[in-house]
């Protein structure tokens, strides 16, 4: 089985993507600053989500692809191609590393920027608190957390439920939204909390100690 075979038996996940063809640089661009918010990932372009291998269809989508990266993330997202001919058709291997300089943020639509985060085959907008832990990874300074009964009964809580909102957190402390996210990133940069995104909703709960 040659590499792209391979490649497409794994299916699309955390730091794989399928793209049938390149027809909007902007949503390339979400998926090139997700990936480089997160782990790195590579995008097959040229083969359909079933895995179907439909080719490169225009010389174009090698300029939109650098269009998305140069243009439309902010920071500049770096990344590196390869061509391979599959089954008498040519496909894009693109190889988006993590990046040192997250957040990268991708333009939605003129004037509109958000920072995403990949999370198994989906792009999720990061929110606040996220933006706040990547900023505060970069800052080499130790995070303090006085320990009050907002701390002591979020964790509590998270002792006997296996996770909580940021609104539902404010409510059973009693705390208003600034001092909630202000405890929640200390703990997420403690490696204490982990987050976990939906479509509608983002979640934080106990990091397992093998993680």
């Amino acid at each position: 089985m040659d590499h792209i075979h391979r490649l497409i038996a794994e299916g699309e996940h955390q730091r794989l993507d399928f793209k049938f063809e390149i027809s909007d640089a902007r949503r390339i661009a979400r998926s090139f600053a997700s990936f480089a918010n997160t782990d790195g990932g590579r995008l097959l372009i040229g083969v359909k989500d079933n895995g179907a291998i439909a080719g490169i269809r225009s010389e174009e989508e090698f300029f939109m692809i650098e269009s998305a990266a140069k243009v439309y993330c902010r920071p500049e997202v770096h990344f590196t191609f390869t061509n391979w001919k599959v089954e008498k058709k040519t496909v894009m291997e693109v190889i988006v590393p993590q990046s040192p300089s997250k957040p990268h943020f991708a333009e939605t639509r003129p004037g509109e920027w958000h920072a995403y985060v990949r999370v198994n085959d989906q792009n999720f907008i990061a929110n606040r608190i996220l933006l706040r832990v990547w900023k505060g990874r970069t800052v080499p300074r130790g995070v303090y957390l006085p320990i009050t009964d907002a701390e002591k009964g979020l964790l509590q809580f998270l002792d006997s439920n296996p996770e909580i909102s940021l609104s539902k957190f404010m409510k059973i402390a009693g705390i208003k939204r600034n001092r909630a996210e202000n405890i929640l990133v200390r703990l997420l940069l403690l490696d204490i909390l982990e987050m976990r995104f939906t479509e509608n909703q983002v979640y934080y709960k106990l990091k397992t100690a093998n993680q």
